[in-house]
């Protein structure tokens, strides 16, 4: 299957979705923040669904770029909350070549909760060198412990839950509902940030207090009502290889149709070749 026709297949799957449920989902207005535990949703007739076409085309483009394009990265083959759970505070501030090989290290020795909960945790820093920033593995090791003593040697899946546990915040609680338990739950870092920011917003600071609230509402009713998992992957993909901070890769952009940047870095490099696909 060509790119364009898997595009148009998940827009047209996405927007059959929304007409069955009966509502629209509508970008917010900077300041109209919600936790991110929940979503906007404001009610329309049948007949309004087409409205949801925007969303849907920038959901579709970025599956279908995923699809074509995603890293094959470990932590993808697994629903393992605790699997997750360690890729993704590994992940923090430190590059994927360097954390693949301590990912696999670190599950052949803590494969669990329990044998993390279990390990002396001078033992449990040791092995996390070289990734520096050592209160990540004390707060996986807290973590681990707690989860032995209150949840039964499992995490938790809902939102609130998750937010308790020193060292998870709304994105790491957001990765481990969407990805382990495939919850409809938003994500923002840094690459996911930029993306939103770029496609949606354009002006403002993106590291301002005000804008990350209103970038987490946009990827709250970004999120899609099917395939999460991958949706998720591929904002932070998109963002991580494509969409960079510097010289971004529009020619390789499945959205420059929808990017409201995209004109005025096509202007700024007016020598690219930038395909629209």
């Amino acid at each position: 299957m060509t790119f364009d026709r898997l595009r148009h297949r998940v827009i047209a799957d996405d927007l059959q979705v929304a007409k069955g449920a009966g509502s629209r989902t509508l970008l917010p207005p900077i300041g109209s923040f919600r936790a991110p535990s929940t979503r906007s949703t404001v009610r329309a007739p049948a007949s309004e669904a087409p409205a949801r076409a925007p969303c849907a085309a920038v959901e579709a483009a970025l599956l279908a770029w995923y699809t074509a394009y995603g890293r094959d990265l470990p932590w993808r083959h697994t629903r393992d909350p605790y699997a997750i759970l360690v890729a993704e505070v590994m992940l923090q501030q430190t590059q994927v070549d360097r954390v693949l090989p301590k990912y696999h290290e670190w599950l052949e020795k803590y494969p669990s909760l329990s044998a993390l909960a279990a390990a002396d945790q001078n033992e449990v820093t040791d092995t996390w060198r070289p990734l520096g920033y050592n209160i990540r593995p004390r707060r996986l090791h807290a973590i681990a412990r707690e989860s032995m003593e209150r949840y039964g040697g499992e995490l938790p899946s809902d939102h609130e839950t998750l937010l308790s546990f020193k060292g998870i915040g709304a994105y790491t609680a957001g990765a481990i509902r969407s990805f382990a338990f495939g919850q409809r739950a938003a994500i923002l870092d840094t690459n996911v940030a930029r993306v939103l920011h770029r496609v949606f917003v354009v002006t403002g600071d993106v590291k301002a207090h005000a804008m990350k609230r209103h970038l987490w509402s946009l990827s709250e009713v970004l999120v899609p009502r099917k395939h999460v998992f991958d949706f998720n992957q591929a904002l932070m993909d998109f963002g991580a290889t494509v969409c960079v901070a510097r010289k971004p890769r529009c020619e390789a952009c499945p959205m420059t149709r929808q990017c409201r940047s995209y004109p005025l870095l096509h202007r700024n490099h007016p020598t690219d070749q930038v395909s629209r696909p």
